[in-house]
């Protein structure tokens, strides 16, 4: 049996239960009512079943609304013609009069003459997960009741300005499952308000409270008439105050409405509040926090010396925090910008990651951290690890710096008083690794011991796939994980790690000494082009070979660029050429296809299960190159490599001790060649099994669909592993563990992570610290040498490259995925990324001038914009826009 309708309920009536009836600011004032010690202005609220009603009388609403669904916010003038129809119809619908009686009851207990704040508050409003803040309208100073009922058919208008249109397309909230309620509220006069939020909403430090204050109402600041006063808050103490200049207020007029005023000079520079006030209003925001268990963006006003507050919402912009078990002070390194994958990661990714690494890892936020706080508690390992962090991301050593240099978050430990003052202090990076050179020509030279691990690895992955096939139900998690041993065993075996180590501490070498000796810099950068055993600089030139056999076929060349159908291989025999394009596609992906964006995530869509992302690639291939271009490309950057060090040895030995310096520099120089290639291997490997284990969990989670027990196969990207072993064994899981996971991730991807941030939720961001660099220089990270110029291309995802001779990639990110496009591109720039991550890696290997971790990149260089990138200097131009 239906519940008979309420259209009209007190706030005494209304909490969070009720937040389908009366709408998120409705129900927060309901919960705010009944906390002791806080004054709310009382009211009440006019329900989501009045609105319901209007729109249900009214079905030329309706078919406007359903024209509404199928627009996108590029439907710019369509969706201001239907906005308009829209809000007129609901402004003209009289109020039905067993409504209007019920409301006048209300209003009639406060007498005529009352001042009511007429509110909006719809049902996608103040949401833990999206405040939707501003979105519908709010009237203040409404006097009278048929002001009051003009102004809630206003307010459910409101519900479909454009502004509020386009807030929705972009949330993926459904037009017509949302409603509106009216919040009618005695209007307070105040000499003073603002907004608190309860955590910084500028540094997200959780421990320290922020009050914008200033004169008259609120609309002034929200509205932005005026600077308020800031004071900040933390452990019931000021700690900082900034005190505005307020020329202007927003009071109440007698007979109704509101008025700008001028502020007496004398008092526009007098702080608003009194310290006293600021830690009440700051003790109130703390016990509000406590009640709803989040950090609170809260509406006050302060009249007759006493605090109002009029709204609580959750402060929706926050990076969560890692879990963890003590309340010491933690410091947080971002994983993701390490491995040049920012993006949110589903629950499975998270597990199946967090099963692999070495490292203790902790999640927030759908993205993965390391707590780097026992290497920075030691005053003797500190220098070190910061220096370390540094050489491959400057900004994330100068975040670490600036909060070490603070002195009152991370406390150090006792120094050891044995420890020599030789040792102490900052410790410069060593010397080449002779040792390590011995024990290469000991094990018959570094090519062979690569060649060793490469081997290896193969069979073990061929074992693997053989063997899987052979499991099922509980069986495929228990291999899986015996697996992973093996895995761990082989990408972070000693010999492999100590191979990859000794090539970049060679390249370091060689960078440094050069630049002493010859006043060169960066010279490894040359030397490291086409260097043998790169599997990811590899599978962007095998990519080019594939292009040689389509491009004599204009038919299928016509077939490639149309096709919207992920099965186009299908398709292809149908062309001239095609038979042979396909066999050259399917083995590329028999070797590659275990590859895609963010490919550390094992639910992410590989290659081999969608084909048709590599097209884009290809297609660029055809048009950017001639026939035979891939091995022309890697003989090219072989001279060049030859040349340099041909050059630098006959440089070096026109010195003191020149043929010394010549001999170290040759030796440094073959591990350079001999190692390089082989830091994009494990990774290769690594990927290689996720993608085994995939195909091998999806073959259950088929068997969960035929159960009845999901919906469809990638639900279980949204179970850990464990999780999924259980439903696996049992047949059992409750469904809404998955719709909850599945509105969470959503969220999670809205979220930018930080690269350093601390346990009490603040973001440290660090800083280039640079000097002479031209007019308006971008300040990045210099990854790969050369200086270029050329047109920039901002693109955030591979499949919608469409890439020009002389392009240069601009991207917030690249990882192995994008290496197809790098032999298109004559530069990079992104937003993320460090001196080894694969994109610089790759960069070098084909010579492309590189600048990375470049803030904002993609939103300060547009697309289309010509660009100088100095991949030297570490710096971007925008030429022309």
């Amino acid at each position: 049996m239906k519940n008979s309708p309420e259209y009209i309920l007190g706030f005494h009536q209304t909490s969070h239960a009720k937040l389908p009836i009366v709408g998120g600011k409705g129900a927060n004032l309901g919960e705010l009512a009944r906390i002791e010690g806080i004054c709310v202005p009382d009211g009440f609220c006019v329900s989501t079943d009045a609105f319901r009603r209007i729109m249900a009388e009214n079905p030329v609403i309706n078919k406007l609304l359903a024209q509404l669904s199928l627009l996108k916010t590029e439907d710019r003038a369509l969706i201001a013609g239907l906005s308009h129809k829209i809000r007129t119809s609901i402004t003209d619908t009289p109020i039905p009069p067993d409504i209007t009686a019920e409301i006048i009851r209300h209003l009639a207990t406060a007498g005529k003459e009352q001042a009511y704040a007429v509110r909006s508050s719809a049902t996608a409003e103040d949401l833990p997960t999206a405040s939707f803040a501003g979105q519908q309208d709010t009237f203040l100073n409404v006097i009278g009741q048929e002001s009051i009922l003009q102004h809630i058919s206003q307010c459910w208008a409101s519900l479909f300005t454009e502004r509020a249109i386009f807030y929705r397309i972009q949330n993926n909230f459904p037009h017509h499952k949302v409603y509106l309620s009216v919040v009618i509220q005695r209007m307070i006069f105040p000499q003073a308000s603002g907004i608190m939020f309860t955590a910084d909403p500028i540094s997200g430090n959780r421990k320290v409270l922020s009050i914008d204050a200033g004169f008259g109402l609120g609309e002034a600041l929200v509205s932005g008439l005026v600077n308020p006063d800031v004071y900040k808050v933390a452990d019931d103490t000021v700690i900082d105050k900034k005190i505005a200049t307020k020329k202007i207020a927003i009071d109440a007029l007698p007979g109704g409405g509101t008025n700008e005023q001028k502020i007496a000079p004398e008092k526009q520079n007098k702080q608003v509040l009194a310290d006293e006030q600021i830690l009440s209003l700051a003790r109130m925001g703390r016990q509000l926090e406590a009640h709803f268990g989040s950090p609170q963006d809260i509406e006050w006003c302060l009249a007759n010396q006493k605090f109002y507050i009029v709204q609580s919402r959750p402060v929706t912009t926050l990076y969560p925090i890692p879990k963890q078990e003590d309340e010491q002070n933690h410091v947080y390194l971002s994983v993701g910008h390490a491995q040049m994958m920012t993006d949110a990661m589903k629950p499975l990714g998270l597990a199946v990651w967090l099963l692999t690494t070495p490292a203790t890892m902790r999640v927030a936020g759908g993205r993965l951290f390391v707590d780097v706080t026992p290497m920075l508690l030691s005053p003797k390992g500190r220098p070190s690890i910061i220096d370390t962090l540094g050489r491959f991301d400057p900004l994330v050593k100068d975040a670490l710096t600036t909060l070490i240099d603070r002195g009152n978050f991370i406390k150090s430990l006792p120094e050891d008083e044995n420890e020599p003052d030789s040792d102490k202090g900052n410790k410069s990076t060593p010397p080449p690794n002779y040792q390590a050179l011995n024990n290469y020509d000991s094990l018959g030279g570094a090519a062979k011991v690569v060649a060793g691990l490469i081997k290896n690895s193969t069979a073990s992955i061929e074992t693997l796939k053989q063997n899987i096939q052979l499991k099922s139900g509980a069986e495929v998690f228990d291999f899986i994980l015996e697996d992973i041993k093996e895995l761990k065993q082989t990408v972070h075996a000693p010999q492999s790690f100590g191979a990859i180590m000794t090539g970049m501490n060679a390249a370091v070498w060689i960078n440094e000494k050069m630049n002493e000796w010859l006043g060169e810099k960066n010279v490894a950068d040359t030397l490291s082009q086409s260097v043998p055993n790169n599997v990811t600089a590899e599978m962007g030139l095998e990519l080019i070979d594939v292009a040689d056999l389509i491009r004599p076929y204009p038919q299928l060349i016509d077939y490639l660029k149309h096709t919207k159908n992920d099965n186009f291989l299908d398709k292809l025999p149908d062309f001239a050429g095609g038979t042979e394009a396909k066999k050259a596609i399917e083995a590329y992906l028999d070797k590659y296809g275990m590859r895609c964006a963010g490919e550390i995530d094992i639910t992410r869509t590989r290659w081999a299960e969608k084909p048709s992302i590599l097209i884009p690639a290809m297609l660029n291939n055809i048009k950017s190159f001639e026939t035979g271009a891939s091995k022309q490309k890697f003989e090219q950057g072989l001279q060049e490599a030859l040349k340099k060090e041909q050059d630098l040895s006959e440089r070096l030995k026109q010195l003191p001790d020149g043929e010394q310096k010549a001999r170290e520099t040759k030796q440094m120089i073959a591990l350079v060649r001999d190692l390089a290639g082989y830091r994009e291997y494990p990774k290769y490997a690594m990927i290689s099994r996720y993608f085994i284990y995939k195909q091998a969990l999806l073959k259950e989670a088929k068997k969960l669909v035929q159960a009845k027990v999901i919906h469809e196969k990638e639900d279980i990207f949204y179970l850990s592993f464990e999780e999924l072993r259980e439903a696996v064994s049992t047949h059992q899981l409750d469904y809404t563990l998955i719709r909850q996971r599945k509105e969470d991730f959503k969220n999670y991807e809205k979220l930018t992570p930080p690269r350093v941030m601390t346990s009490d939720g603040e973001i440290i961001t660090g800083q280039y610290k640079r000097e002479n660099l031209p007019g308006g220089a971008i300040i990045g990270l210099a990854v790969s040498s050369g200086i270029i110029e050329g047109r920039a291309r901002v693109i955030l995802n591979m499949e919608d490259a469409d890439l020009e001779e002389n392009d240069i990639l601009v991207t917030a990110f690249t990882d192995p995925s994008w290496t197809p496009l790098f032999v298109s591109i004559k530069g990079l720039v992104t937003e993320v990324g460090g001196l080894m991550t694969h994109g610089a890696v790759i960069a070098r290997e084909y010579g492309l001038p590189a600048v990375v971790g470049v803030e904002n990149a993609t939103k300060l260089i547009k697309d289309g914009d010509r660009i100088r990138v100095n991949g030297t200097e570490g710096w971007v131009q925008i030429l022309t826009q």
